[in-house]
C-alpha cells in the first residue's frame, strides 16, 4: 500500500499485512462457517467480499495472489482438517508427517484461489473490472480444482448454499459451478455498492446487481423441472457404526455380518441399502449360506437389498478388486454398480507414490475402476443413479446416469474422518446433488450422515452419528430432466469465460 501523508511507512506496512493477508486468512476460515454443520449461507458471501476488497487494494497481482493465499490457506485448514484425521487416527501414518502432508495438500489447493487473485489484478485496471474478474477467475479456478489430478470439489462455494440459501434456486439452472459464480458475483456486487471508492453510477448498478441475483435465485423454484413418477417406495437406510479401526480384522467380521443380517431381516421396507463396503469381505468369500439367507429372504419378503461389498475377478495372472454396490433381489437388468471415481491414496496408488504404501497402512487400497457408463441399478422397479463414496461430490459423472434413473442413491463411509466436520459436509454436498437433479437422494452410511433428502436439497429425515440405526422412509421417484442435468457444467463455465474476458477486454496488463 501506499502510504497517506502523516502516515509513516511501518505503519503502512502494517496496514498492508493486515488488509493483505490477516483480513484474507482470517475471511477464509469463517468461510466455513456456510458449509455444514452450520449452515449459515451468508458468511462466504461476506468472506469472499473481503478477500476481493483486499485484491482491489493490491498493487500487484503477486499481492494478490499471496491474499488468495492466505484466503485458501483459511479456508482449507479450516474446512478440510479432517485430512489429518484420516491419514493419522485411521492410517496410522505418525502425527508430524500427518500434519506436514494436511498442511501442503492445504496449500496445493490455496493455489487455486491465489491463482484467481493473480488473473483478477493482472488483467483488472479498475476495482470494478477487477472484482468481476476476480468472481469469474474464482469460478474457473474452482471448476479446474474440481477435475485436476482426479478432481477435489470440496468446498465448493456453490454448495455453502443449500438448501436454504437464496442463490441454491439457481442450482438446477447451471450446476454447482453456476451457484459458485453467482456467490461470487453478489459478494462483488456488494463489494461495489458500499465501496465509496467507487463511482456513484457503478455503486448504484452494483446494487440492482446484488438484488437481481437474490431475486433470480429465490424465483427458481417456481420452475418445477421433473414430476412424480408413480407411487412412493419405502426405503430402509441401514447405518451399523462399526468402528474403523476394527472393521477389517478377522474376530470382527463374523459379527458384523451377522449384524447387518439381522437388520436386514428386520427392516420392514420394500428396498433395504447398506453402507459402503458394510460387508468387510470379498463378495464370492463370504459363506454361501450367508448370501443365500439374504436371497432366500429377499424373495419371501418381497425386497430388494443393495449391499455394500467388495467384488473381484480373475483375470488369467491376477485379480481385479471393484467397490461396488450389488443389489439381492429378483429384478432385470445389471445386478451391481462398481465405483469408477476413486480415491487417490484411498483406493488407489498414483504412479510415482509406491513408498505411501510404507507410511499408510489403508485396507484395500488398490481397487480397479468400474466401467464409464454404467446403467442406473434397479430396485423395486425404481432406477437407481448410484454413487459410492466421494462420487455425489461431482455432478457432472452424477447426471450421466440421468433422466433415466429416478432416484439417487449414495454409500458411504466417513468414518475415516472421525468427528469432524466431513460428514454433514459430505451430506451438504448430497443435498446440492439432489436439488441439481430435480431427485430425491438416499444416503447410507456407516457412522453417519445417512439421511433421506428431497428433490429440494431438504433432509427429510437422518440418523443421529455413530449409532447404530435403521432409517425408515418412504422416497418419491421423479421423472424428467432439469436444464442442469440436460447441459451440465457447459452453461455455467461459459458465463465464467464471457465475464472473464469481458472484464479484461481493452485493458493493458497490470505489471508483476
Amino acid at each position: 500500500m501506499i502510504p497517506a501523508g502523516g502516515v509513516t511507512p511501518p505503519a503502512a506496512a502494517a496496514r498492508s499485512v493486515a488488509v493483505g493477508i490477516v483480513l484474507p486468512l482470517a475471511a477464509g476460515a469463517a468461510c466455513v462457517l456456510g458449509f455444514a454443520p452450520f449452515y449459515l449461507w451468508s458468511v462466504p458471501i461476506v468472506a469472499i467480499a473481503l478477500l476481493l476488497h483486499a485484491w482491489t487494494r493490491s498493487l500487484t497481482p503477486r499481492q494478490a495472489a499471496l491474499s488468495g493465499l492466505a484466503f485458501g490457506l483459511g479456508y482449507f485448514l479450516a474446512g478440510a482438517s479432517w485430512v489429518y484425521v484420516s491419514l493419522h487416527d485411521f492410517g496410522s501414518m505418525p502425527a508430524p508427517l500427518a500434519a506436514a502432508a494436511t498442511f501442503l495438500f492445504c496449500a496445493f489447493l490455496a493455489l487455486f484461489p491465489a491463482a484467481a487473485g493473480w488473473i483478477a489484478s493482472r488483467l483488472g485496471a479498475t476495482p470494478a473490472r477487477r472484482a468481476l474478474l476476480a468472481a469469474a477467475a474464482m469460478t474457473l479456478t474452482e471448476w479446474v480444482r474440481g477435475w485436476i489430478f482426479t478432481g477435489f470439489p470440496w468446498l465448493n462455494f456453490g454448495t455453502s448454499q443449500v438448501p436454504a440459501g437464496p442463490l441454491a434456486g439457481l442450482a438446477p439452472y447451471v450446476g454447482a459451478y453456476g451457484v459458485s459464480l453467482a456467490v461470487c458475483l453478489a459478494a462483488a456486487s456488494a463489494l461495489l455498492a458500499l465501496s465509496p471508492v467507487v463511482p456513484r453510477r457503478e455503486r448504484a448498478f452494483a446494487g440492482l446487481g446484488f438484488v437481481l441475483l437474490m431475486a433470480a435465485g429465490l424465483s427458481g423454484p417456481a420452475l418445477e423441472w421433473t414430476r412424480p413418477a408413480g407411487e412412493a417406495v419405502t426405503i430402509g437406510v441401514l447405518q451399523g457404526n462399526v468402528p474403523q479401526r476394527i472393521k477389517w480384522q478377522e474376530d470382527v467380521r463374523t459379527g458384523t455380518l451377522q449384524d447387518y443380517r439381522r437388520m436386514i431381516f428386520e427392516t420392514d421396507a420394500r428396498i433395504v441399502v447398506t453402507p459402503e463396503t458394510a460387508l468387510p469381505a470379498f463378495l464370492d468369500q463370504l459363506p454361501a449360506d450367508y448370501l443365500q439367507s439374504l436371497r432366500d429372504h429377499a424373495r419371501a419378503a418381497g425386497k430388494d437389498i443393495l449391499l455394500g461389498t467388495v467384488e473381484r475377478e480373475f483375470t488369467g495372472d491376477s485379480f481385479r478388486y471393484y467397490n461396488s454396490l450389488v443389489r439381492i433381489g429378483g429384478e432385470p437388468g445389471a445386478a451391481s454398480y462398481r465405483k469408477r471415481h476413486l480415491v487417490p491414496f484411498g483406493e488407489f496408488i498414483p504412479p510415482g507414490f509406491p513408498w505411501i504404501l510404507a507410511v499408510l497402512r489403508i485396507p484395500m487400497s488398490d481397487f480397479d475402476r468400474g466401467a464409464a457408463n454404467q446403467p442406473p441399478l434397479v430396485a423395486a422397479g425404481t432406477p437407481f443413479a448410484v454413487a459410492i463414496c466421494y462420487e455425489d461430490l461431482f455432478g457432472e459423472e452424477m447426471i450421466e446416469q440421468l433422466p433415466a434413473a429416478r432416484v439417487l442413491v449414495n454409500v458411504s463411509n466417513d468414518a475415516w474422518f472421525g468427528e469432524s466436520f466431513a460428514a454433514d459436509q459430505h451430506l451438504q454436498a448430497s443435498q446440492m446433488r439432489a436439488l441439481e437433479s430435480g431427485r430425491w437422494m438416499v444416503r447410507a452410511t456407516n457412522t453417519g450422515a445417512s439421511a433421506v433428502i428431497d428433490d429440494r436439497g431438504r433432509v427429510l429425515k437422518r440418523l443421529p452419528p455413530f449409532v447404530a440405526g435403521t432409517l425408515i422412509e418412504p422416497v418419491q421417484p421423479r421423472d424428467g430432466a432439469t436444464p442442469y442435468v440436460r447441459c451440465g457444467n457447459a452453461p455455467a463455465i461459459a458465463i465464467a469465460l464471457v465475464l472473464l474476458l469481458a472484464a479484461a477486454r481493452g485493458r493493458r496488463a497490470r505489471p508483476l
